[in-house]
């Protein structure tokens, strides 16, 4: 009898419990799509030089830790099914039904639900794991091809999973119902708005953020004595002016307004602070830009330190604008009688304006968490595209060491072998090799060997004959250079004004074999991996090898390049036979330093970290987007009863039907749209200084229009999220307020 009561009331509720169904689906689906990869039935073609293991425990550890996050959602979701009921289960009790059967009836009720959404959550999920594969295999540089897949340990975890999840807060709501009174769970619905009283939750902000402007203070004014250094520009003045200025006279306001809140007004007051946060963060968040720029030579807490600032301020910034919402609201209503009398705008105002002052603190913190979520949706696929670019100049060749020469201060001990391990290695393991180049790079001057101060290393220099070498591994022309002159090669993502720079203050060369003239064609660009280069340095220059006979060898270097990719195996065993012979750290003063890199295993530590990062990333923004709607969603459809009985009312005055379905999404659209607004505004400014300040190595790593169609993707998703989301409200909204009886109770 009660398996079938259960089953009566799960299918006449499943309209009332859509924000349920919809949120669980959407979670199961996530859970099962991003976890499907560490499934060990889970084989995709990648070849013998990848090994996905590397992977697959580190991305299940991260989606199970991100994912208890959905325990705060399935319990809120609980919680408003539970008090949507309340009345019905009041009906039981009266009837006579033990309220511990009408709690396991109701745990019964909403497992089966669970149930429904978990299964159609799996069958979801396998189409959306065919995304996640594609990601996969796209990062290893593999084709994807569609195949549907059914991975049983994968189904078993989320299936266990959220039933876990569903017990734990079943249990809970089984209690709440045990310890409600009847009377109570009869009267729920019919109880009155809690009282309109000040909130401490905004002077507590501002204080909080008063305290903040102070230590800015501070730390401006112990930063000012860089004010006077000649060489600065006008922009860097201003930011150190700014840092002072701003923060001292939003101070000042900010203790002017505390002592006379009563005449000026707490929105006014309020106002004034919101000003002043906006004109501080610009200097704040100017100094990473101008550090970039013109080498301000800030240390990396300070760099913090103001990075910190920036992120408080910003989020000040967001809490004023939600709180001053509803201000704003009542003085466009008030500034003229057209707004107020307009339609239904009367009551419309009056409803937002109540929502707004009862939910400020809720606002803020959803506003807050969105802002949050776009910028890593942004974000994750900028750092892992970036990673990704610059592993294609780091791991060039298939097999390359080099030597380091800055813990080396005696001559003698400057290293001298050609890593004879690699060919015995090469030998046994009857490896295929196609280029092998063994080569040293120089010091044009051999006095600046003891120069090892930061950004004060010398540039090395290579002979021309190993220069053309390594080009020609590579697939790029030799040059030519007469017996006179000298080029340049640069890093890859040096801009074009530093190298302009550069060369117009070193037309020649002073060498130990004499002066060279820079050639005619003297910039080249190409990436030719990041060996090369000496430590803080971004060119290297291109010598004739007569002259390179003079000069004095500190590095050696060894390129390798094999016929087919080495399997991993072999790879990683000659990676760890070249780190015991050849250390990065020897432990010791006066020996040099080695760089050790073997193309399979440093793509496939890479790739798997970064597809880790990647995944835990957008994983995390969805689950917080989703937490965000739902908990919007039920922010209105909690007060479904008020709203039936206030719409009900409107009727008996004669509006029309259209006129309230109009007003309803009026209501939906600014309760949705306030936050998520604001969300996006704030993340395009903080985006847009992260985009601004990472330009150059966006545009050499990712390319602009990889960016824009990782965006677009991103704008997709939350576009389809939102939609999902807002249809379900309305549809419930809509539901909610149209009864078969209209009378006024």
């Amino acid at each position: 009898m009660y398996a079938k009561l259960v089953f009566k009331n799960a299918k006449r509720s499943v309209k009332d419990y859509l924000i349920y169904i919809v949120t669980m689906t959407l979670c199961v689906t996530l859970f099962y799509a991003f976890l499907s990869i560490t499934s060990s039935y889970y084989h995709p073609n990648i070849g013998a030089e990848y090994n996905i293991s590397l992977l697959a425990g580190g991305m299940k550890l991260a989606i199970c830790g991100i994912s208890l996050l959905l325990l705060f959602l399935i319990h809120y979701v609980n919680r408003f099914m539970l008090r949507k009921k309340q009345k019905e289960f009041a009906v039981e009790a009266t009837l006579g039904m033990e309220q511990r059967t009408i709690g396991m009836l109701f745990f019964s009720e909403t497992f089966f639900l669970l149930i429904f959404s978990v299964a159609v959550g799996i069958l979801l999920g396998m189409i959306v794991s065919q995304v996640i594969t594609a990601m996969l295999l796209v990062s290893f540089g593999k084709p994807y091809t569609f195949s549907w897949s059914f991975f049983p340990d994968t189904v078993l975890l989320t299936i266990g999973f959220f039933t876990f999840c569903q017990i734990l807060i079943g249990i809970g709501n089984v209690r709440i119902l045990n310890k409600s009174r009847i009377i109570e769970l009869m009267t729920a619905n019919r109880q009155n708005e809690k009282p309109l009283h000040k909130s401490r939750w905004m002077p507590m902000i501002c204080l909080f953020y008063g305290v903040l402007l102070l230590w800015m203070l501070e730390v401006g004014i112990v930063k000012y004595h860089f004010y006077f250094d000649s060489r600065h520009p006008l922009p860097v003045k201003l930011m150190y002016w700014g840092n002072i200025l701003f923060p001292a006279l939003t101070l000042l306001w900010g203790i002017t307004g505390a002592f006379r809140h009563k005449k000026i007004g707490f929105s006014r007051y309020l106002c004034g602070l919101l000003a002043g946060a906006v004109l501080t963060a610009i200097p704040t968040f100017s100094i990473a830009k101008l550090e970039n720029t013109y080498f301000l030579g800030f240390d990396a807490p300070t760099l913090n330190q103001y990075l910190m600032f920036g992120v408080a301020d910003i989020l000040f910034i967001i809490a004023a604008v939600i709180y001053l919402s509803n201000a704003a609201l009542l003085y466009w209503k008030e500034s003229k009688v057209s707004h107020k009398y307009h339609n239904t705008n009367l009551f419309l105002f009056g409803q937002l304006s109540s929502k707004l002052a009862t939910n400020t603190k809720t606002m803020t913190v959803i506003c807050v968490t969105l802002t949050f979520s776009i910028c890593l949706f942004v974000i994750a696929p900028i750092l892992t595209g970036w990673s990704l670019g610059y592993l294609d100049s780091r791991a060039v060749y298939d097999i390359q060491i080099s030597s380091r020469y800055n813990d080396v201060y005696d001559l003698e001990n400057l290293p001298d072998t050609n890593y004879w391990e690699i060919t015995d290695f090469i030998e046994e393991n009857k490896i295929s090799i196609k280029n092998d180049l063994t080569f040293s790079e120089y010091l044009p001057k051999r006095d600046s060997f003891h120069q090892r101060v930061k950004y004060d290393f010398p540039p090395l220099a290579i002979s021309l004959s190993d220069y053309n070498a390594v080009r020609e591994m590579l697939g790029y022309e030799p040059i030519i250079l007469k017996s006179d002159e000298f080029a340049t090669h640069w890093h890859r993502a040096t801009e074009d004004k530093d190298i302009e720079k550069f060369i117009a203050a070193h037309t020649v060369l002073e060498t130990d074999a004499g002066t060279l003239k820079l050639s005619e064609n003297a910039v080249f660009q190409e990436p030719v991996g990041e060996s090369i280069y000496n430590l803080y340095t971004d060119v290297v220059y291109i010598v004739p090898d007569q002259a390179a006979q003079a000069l004095l060898p500190v590095q050696t270097n060894r390129f390798v390049m094999t016929q087919s990719p080495l399997p991993f195996k072999a790879a990683e065993a000659l990676e760890q036979l070249l780190v015991r012979s050849y250390p990065e750290d020897p432990g010791k003063d006066n020996l040099p330093s080695y760089s050790t890199t073997i193309h399979t295993t440093e793509v496939n530590r890479t790739i798997a970290l970064n597809f880790i990062l990647k995944a835990s990333l957008i994983y995390s923004a969805i689950v917080l987007v989703v937490m965000c709607l739902t908990v919007l969603a039920l922010q209105q459809l909690l007060d479904a009863e008020k709203y039936h009985y206030r719409f009900s009312v409107l009727r008996k005055m004669g509006v029309e039907e259209k006129e309230l379905h109009t007003l309803a999404l009026k209501q939906l659209g600014v309760w949705f749209g306030l936050p998520i607004t604001s969300a996006i505004v704030v993340a395009m400014v903080v985006l847009g200084y992260f985009l601004q300040s990472a330009s150059v190595e966006i545009s050499t790593y990712i390319g602009i229009g990889a960016l824009m169609r990782q965006i677009g993707i991103i704008v997709g998703i939350f576009a389809l999220l939102l939609s999902c989301y807002f249809l379900s409200t309305w549809l419930l909204f809509q539901r909610s307020i149209r009864s078969s009886s209209d009378s006024v109770r």
